[in-house]
């Protein structure tokens, strides 16, 4: 008897929820009570996820297929051979609904690729430059400063003049602007780590440099990195947009969204649902990565925390 109690205790002390994981529970359900406007966000960010996952099985059409006949044609048309266009077609006949949903995927694709570029190499920068301070930082931050004072877009044109128009290049000059907003994050971080107790006792343990950027600093500012990672995602989206619409993006016929909002520009008046349904695609997507980089940062930043 005295061995089932024993046991039934031990159980019950396990599917008892720790003090912490309470604690992590309650701010979770605190931040969604406070800020019901981004679990929303979160939602759409989700949505857009799985709309550019899944493009190819939601989207009817191939967004290159040319249709014959159904130039420009008006929303909801419906050929004779049972084909159904739910935005209408473009200039070129293409389907307008499958090419917004697959620009969803290169929207999203460019953003991701272009803020890990500019995340990783930001945050390396910032953890070595920030740790060994002396000329080496003092060199690092001034280019980091003369990148910031060059305005994103004359930085963008002037790379993809350079060095030509396609997709990963777009996504290379994106990633640049990315650079120096991690960086500075970072930096400040580690600045503030290094002189913590337990970096000086690594030191006098015998840690080596590199044990103690990637033991102890690096896993410290994860949390800070996500937050600028997620919180740029919406920046790197309407960078690429802009460029696509200045004709500098990814190269015909990838759809794009800023790439269709210019094709579209001559037939605003006659056809200006080309315009619309991109633009709202556009803004909904930006608008709901900035809220939920919000929300993000309220959940990681214990300071955002009720105590």
């Amino acid at each position: 008897m005295a061995i089932q109690e024993t046991a039934q205790i031990a159980q019950t002390v396990l599917d008892t929820p720790t003090r912490r994981e309470r604690t992590k529970a309650s701010n979770v359900r605190w931040i969604i009570r406070r800020n019901p406007l981004g679990v929303i966000a979160l939602t759409v960010v989700l949505v857009i996820i799985l709309t550019a996952i899944l493009a190819d099985v939601i989207a009817p059409y191939s967004p290159t297929e040319i249709h014959q006949g159904y130039t420009l044609a008006p929303i909801g048309t419906e050929t004779e051979d049972g084909r159904v266009f739910l935005l209408g077609t473009d200039e070129a006949g293409r389907d307008e609904f499958s090419r917004l949903v697959h620009g969803a995927r290169v929207s999203l694709i460019a953003g991701v690729l272009s803020v890990l570029v500019g995340t990783l190499s930001g945050a390396l920068i910032g953890l070595v430059s920030g740790y060994y301070q002396g000329a080496l930082d003092s060199v690092v931050q001034k280019v980091m400063e003369s990148l910031q004072a060059i305005p994103t877009l004359i930085l963008a044109l002037l790379f993809v003049a350079v060095v030509g128009r396609s997709f990963i290049n777009v996504v290379i000059v994106i990633g640049l602007v990315q650079i120096p907003v991690t960086n500075r994050v970072v930096r400040s971080v580690v600045l503030s780590l290094k002189s913590e107790t337990y970096i000086e006792a690594s030191r006098v343990v015998g840690c080596s440099d590199a044990r103690i950027i990637l033991r102890h600093i690096a896993i410290n500012v994860m949390a800070p990195v996500i937050v600028v990672a997620t919180a740029s995602l919406g920046g790197a989206i309407t960078a690429e947009a802009f460029l696509a619409f200045l004709g500098m993006g990814a190269p015909p016929p990838t759809p794009s969204w800023g790439g269709m909002i210019n094709d579209a520009r001559p037939y605003m008046m006659t056809s200006p649902h080309l315009m619309i349904a991109p633009g709202v695609a556009l803004s909904v997507t930006v608008l709901g990565w900035n809220l939920a980089g919000d929300t993000l940062r309220d959940i990681l930043d214990p300071r955002a925390n009720r105590s």
